[in-house]
């Protein structure tokens, strides 16, 4: 007999109370209000309004609100100034302000110089508040029953240690219209001491050696300083060499050094332009330091800049538009005509995903159904309708889900599910016992209430669509062909748009079966029921422990050998467990309950090693050659851009355990020798981003290449536009990809 909805109803409860109780990663712990807290960084928009809010004719001429973002940093964790130096992405603020309401420019606190090897970087650490003045004009009208304004800012902030984590957050805050908001007045006086000290003399910048050098001469310096020697740093990013060294008084510097010296109330420098210049600004605003003190000088360019020599090394940030919209996906605001395409590649990609591997075993449990009732026209269809309800309203649930957690400023990937230990533990034990019950080791009838074993007898309507919220559970991590760019874009449309997106997914899936359980033709081609179901039923069950095998696999690569071996143990003792609970002698309760004490005590002594992390490297693909690193490297955004400047062009596999597409290509196309041979003649370095535990800097990637799943393949080359591949990359298509950039 069929598997009863008694081993359908706890997954369908499990599944659900999985995905409202998964918690984001710790790099990206993101929560509504005025305070965002991650394990690196404490956020916090704060207000300083002494006078109130000015309004109608009080607000010409009157002190701006102020308004900032204040950034309480862990121990050995810093985020970044204005301008990153070397690496690394200032922190972005974005304000939503009502009519009438304008935000001026950040007003930057003094950095910190942080060295990190033979690079120089300019943040901050510990606390700092960045403040942005509000100009509220007489244009601003509340209403009559306001009583407060209302503020949003959407922030962006690359927080960094060892590694480095993109993180951002959503904050709202309401200014009191009468009255004023001074608590934070001590931060704020704060951060305006910190402020650099303008400077009112001459301030001039000549460019010499063919735009390679540029000369200062600055004036208006307090005349204590003169004579000693000064630090210099500069706002506009990617100008300077952030690491250039002064050299000692009198020699000639080189080209990542410089020089300085006083003439008279003058102060002037030599300075090396960086060769990773991409902007030709008029004018050169610096900073020049004298231990704790900072002034400001704003010096005109004279002369005229060359062409930059190595802006083709540059490499977008994280939160940079895509730099040609052909080679990436589009934009959020598509026409209607790229939502229709959008639709129909949804469509498509539900369909496919009938063919994914990890969707057999549910459709296997469906053909028995078929056999059941070849003759029963009435019992098919709405068989089919209740299947395709159940997928229907799973992908809505998923939808629905994602865009919440969207709301709250997560990033998020498809199959974001099996990035849990948890969830995928309790996927291995759910097909351990279907398996089992295929198998006729028991019969859930035999120890579950009498009410309960003929519960799919009296409500098959309902066991259809529990076995299609099935499907989708197991289904999600395999992203089919033509469905990763309709699920990327759905997770950046509104939100009637997205959930369409997630309809047309359901739709594809269910439609095989839909039209099968319609159409009498197809039902003809079945057999008919006999002797051969119960041999077929029992068959059915190897596909269900092969799920386990490949669920074991992927926990393996979560939380390494002794987590796969400690959930196998576990999964012996359940099925002694199930075994014992079927036996009709007295033996039955004695050996129940061994085995449920061996597995409580089993899970309480090993189970936490089903959710450790496996150390770095432990599934690292080995080196070809004995002594040799690996083909595959780990992928970081700082190894990418280390790559990319140095002119290596970049292929990245965007990758995970539980994706099957993504280990097919990986054995096929990815191992092919012709294709590994025109990756070294070419220089390609080969790196391998691995989601199979969650990741914010891989997510936040995903989101910048407009995708929300795996596999992704990216090809990066120097001064060259990205390029995407297909899901299922052949040979030649990655090879043409090579060709169609010229890497050489």
């Amino acid at each position: 007999m069929l598997p009863r909805l008694a081993h359908r109803l706890p997954f369908a409860v499990f599944w659900l109370a999985a995905c409202l109780v998964w918690l984001p990663a710790a790099g990206q712990d993101i929560q509504a209000g005025a305070v965002v807290q991650t394990p690196q960084v404490r956020a916090e928009l704060l207000a300083f309004a002494p006078q109130g809010v000015p309004l109608g004719a009080d607000a010409v001429g009157a002190s701006p609100v102020w308004l900032g973002l204040q950034l309480t940093h862990q121990p050995g964790w810093h985020t970044y100034w204005k301008n990153a130096g070397d690496s690394g992405i200032p922190t972005e603020l974005a304000f939503t302000l009502p009519p009438g309401v304008q935000a001026g420019e950040t007003a930057w606190p003094l950095p910190k110089k942080i060295p990190i090897g033979p690079l120089v970087n300019y943040g901050y650490e510990d606390t700092v508040l960045l403040p942005v003045p509000l100009t509220v004009t007489p244009e601003y009208r509340p209403g009559p029953l306001d009583d407060a304004m209302t503020v949003r800012l959407q922030a962006s902030w690359l927080v960094c240690k060892v590694e480095c984590l993109p993180q951002e957050g959503s904050f709202m805050l309401k200014l009191p219209l009468h009255g004023s908001t001074a608590l934070a007045g001590a931060a704020f006086e704060a951060a305006f001491k910190a402020q650099p000290a303008p400077l009112a003399g001459q301030q001039s910048a000549t460019l010499m050696d063919d735009g390679q050098r540029i000369r200062v001469r600055i004036e208006g310096l307090p005349a204590a300083l003169r004579g000693q020697p000064l630090d210099v740093w500069a706002e506009t990013p990617g100008v300077l060499l952030p690491a250039a060294q002064p050299v000692p008084p009198g020699q000639t510097p080189g080209p990542s050094t410089w020089s300085q010296r006083w003439d008279g109330a003058a102060w002037l420098a030599d300075l090396p332009v960086s060769p990773e210049r991409s902007l030709n600004p008029d004018h050169l605003p610096l900073l020049l330091l004298a231990g704790a003190q900072a002034w400001r000088a704003d010096a005109q360019v004279q002369g005229g800049w060359p062409a930059p020599a190595a802006a083709e090394h540059a490499l977008p940030t994280l939160s940079a538009a895509p730099p040609n919209a052909s080679a990436l996906p589009a934009s959020p605001a598509s026409p209607s005509g790229s939502f229709l395409l959008a639709l129909l590649g949804a469509l498509l990609g539900g369909m496919v995903l009938n063919l994914m591997p990890c969707v057999f075993p549910v459709l296997a449990i469906k053909v028995l159904g078929f056999a059941r009732h070849a003759k029963d026209w009435r019992a098919h269809r709405a068989s089919g309708l209740a299947y395709s309800c159940g997928v229907l309203l799973s992908f809505l649930a998923l939808g629905a889900l994602m865009l919440g957690l969207r709301a709250a400023g997560e990033q998020l990937g498809w199959g974001f599910q099996l990035q849990s230990p948890w969830v995928v533990a309790g996927l291995a034990a759910l097909f351990t016992v279907i398996g089992l019950n295929l198998a006729g080791m028991f019969e859930f009838a035999s120890f579950a209430p009498a009410g309960m074993a003929h519960l799919q007898a009296r409500h098959p309507l309902l066991d259809a669509l529990l076995s299609g919220v099935l499907a989708v559970a197991i289904a999600s991590p395999c992203t089919a062909p033509y469905m990763g760019a309709a699920i990327g874009l759905a997770v950046a449309l509104p939100a009637w748009q997205a959930l369409a997106i997630f309809a047309a997914l359901g739709l594809g899936m269910a439609l095989p079966y839909l039209l099968a359980s319609w159409l009498p033709q197809v039902a003809r081609l079945l057999p008919r029921p006999g002797a051969w179901m119960q041999v077929f039923r029992q068959f059915m069950a190897f596909p269900m422990f092969a799920t386990v095998a490949w669920l074991l696999w992927v926990l393996g690569q979560q939380s390494g050998i002794d987590g796969a071996a400690s959930l196998l143990g576990l999964l012996v003792l359940l099925a002694m467990l199930l075994w014992a609970l079927g036996l009709a002698s007295r033996a039955r309760w004695w050996l129940a309950g061994f085995a449920l004490a061996a597995l409580v005590l089993l899970a309480g002594a090993i189970g936490h090693n089903l959710f450790k992390t496996a150390e770095p490297g432990a599934n690292a693909d080995a080196a070809a050659d004995a002594g040799q690193p690996a083909r595959w490297q780990p992928w970081s955004p700082q190894v990418e851009q280390a790559a990319l400047v140095q002119g290596k062009p970049v292929f990245v596999d965007f990758t995970a355990a539980w994706c099957v597409t993504c280990q097919y290509n990986k054995k096929t196309t990815l191992a092919n020798a012709q294709v590994l041979r025109a990756f070294d003649a070419r220089g390609v370095q080969t790196l391998r981003a691995d989601w199979t535990r969650r990741d914010a800097a891989i997510s936040a990637e995903l989101q910048r290449l407009g995708r929300s799943g795996v596999p992704v393949y990216l090809l990066q080359a120097p001064g060259r536009e990205p390029v995407l591949l297909s899901e299922l990359p052949s040979v030649g298509e990655v090879l043409a990809a090579l060709e169609s950039v010229d890497l050489k």
